[in-house]
């Protein structure tokens, strides 16, 4: 396992579960579930979790973050299949879309 996001000022840590295809908390009680696609060169974000007892504190931003930040610095496209991650992480964070898997070939116009 291997850390992916220092634990900022009241961020929990976010570790990289290789072996579970995870990011999780320490505690493993919250993670994001993901499926490689492409020989490893897309990760697809399928599932996003977080116990009763975590919700209301950003976790899943959190856990977005350390996957995200993952997927790049990797250069690896994510597809967005979690309705968490499509629907609520990705129109508040617009910055990151550009790391969205897209099968259109991009313009050099």
């Amino acid at each position: 396992m291997a850390t992916t996001a220092a634990a900022a000022e009241g961020a929990p840590k976010i570790v990289w579960n290789e072996k579970e295809t995870r990011f999780e908390t320490e505690d493993k009680e919250a993670y994001i579930e993901y499926v490689l696609r492409n020989d490893g060169k897309v990760m697809d974000l399928v599932h996003t979790y977080v116990p009763s007892s975590k919700r209301g504190l950003g976790m899943a931003s959190h856990l977005c973050l350390a996957a995200l930040t993952h997927a790049k610095s990797n250069s690896i496209s994510i597809i967005p299949s979690c309705s968490y991650v499509s629907d609520t992480f990705l129109p508040r964070n617009p910055s990151w879309k550009s790391v969205v898997y897209s099968e259109e070939p991009k313009s050099n116009i």
